[in-house]
């Protein structure tokens, strides 16, 4: 890149296991669903980190048999719907519901998967929904959230713009992880976890607990053993995943179901 231009990047991979764990947390069906977009190492890598989230909390934190979680991705295409190219979202939302999924996380930058629980709750089903990528997206539909996972760009921005200032801006490139110390200060946290409505106070507690176990490092899941879907080896047992493995993501992990690839 030009000397003059750097990058930032934040560790969504955090907002999305916490988004998995509050999921896992939630389901009374066991069943969870993520619509997501294209498919990339990106993208790959949050369906994982989501995944890896929900099977955690799931067994550690609820006390639940493994075998009796269901995560499934199905992908649209893009980063919202673009009619005649890419699958519905809301179709793609229903059919979920209808397979029996009663939480849905969202990997596209608009709010079907909201809007769709909301209006499958009024129908006597309890069904709700994680967005993406807004602070506020809950407010689409309050009662069906169970919380956002969000870029906060404003800490590091400043620490750009003042190093311009102060004359001791460099080239690098940053991937900001979350604060903590406190995950939920938007001064000082690149991601964030905004608690939502719908999610109840046994869950939030859980859920504050995983995010506390991430922040000391007694809980990592970039640990070994990993496997992909095909069964080989993502991350070797008593090794932990390093940058370039989590960054790019070959495969869905082993317990996903849905493609890796189109």
């Amino acid at each position: 890149a030009p000397k003059n231009v750097g990058n930032i990047m934040a560790q969504m991979e955090y907002g999305k296991m916490m988004a998995g764990c509050a999921a896992a947390l939630t389901t009374e069906t066991g069943s969870i669903g993520y619509l997501g977009p294209l498919i990339d190492p990106e993208t790959r890598r949050f369906v994982n980190s989501a995944y890896l989230g929900a099977s955690y909390c799931w067994e550690n934190i609820r006390g639940e048999d493994p075998a009796d979680l269901t995560f499934t991705v199905k992908w649209i295409g893009y980063w919202y719907n673009l009619p005649g190219v890419t699958l519905d979202p809301t179709q793609v939302a229903n059919d979920f519901v209808d397979s029996g999924v009663d939480v849905m996380l969202s990997g596209i930058d608009t709010t079907e998967v909201l809007v769709v629980a909301e209006q499958r709750t009024k129908e006597d089903k309890k069904i709700y929904a994680i967005p993406y990528d807004f602070e506020l997206a809950c407010e689409t539909a309050s009662t069906a959230c169970l919380g956002v996972p969000y870029y906060n760009w404003g800490p590091e921005y400043l620490k750009t713009a003042q190093g311009v200032i102060d004359g001791t801006w460099k080239q690098e490139w940053i991937w900001a992880g979350p604060d903590w110390n406190n995950v939920h200060n938007i001064d000082t946290s690149a991601v964030d976890f905004k608690i939502g409505p719908a999610l109840s106070d046994d869950a939030k507690a859980g859920l504050e607990k995983y995010i506390a176990g991430l922040g000391d490092g007694s809980i990592n899941p970039w640990a070994g053993p990993l496997y992909y879907q095909d069964g080989s080896v993502y991350v070797k047992e008593g090794e932990v995943a390093t940058v370039d493995q989590i960054w790019y993501t070959e495969q869905l992990l082993k317990g996903i179901t849905g493609l890796s690839s189109e």
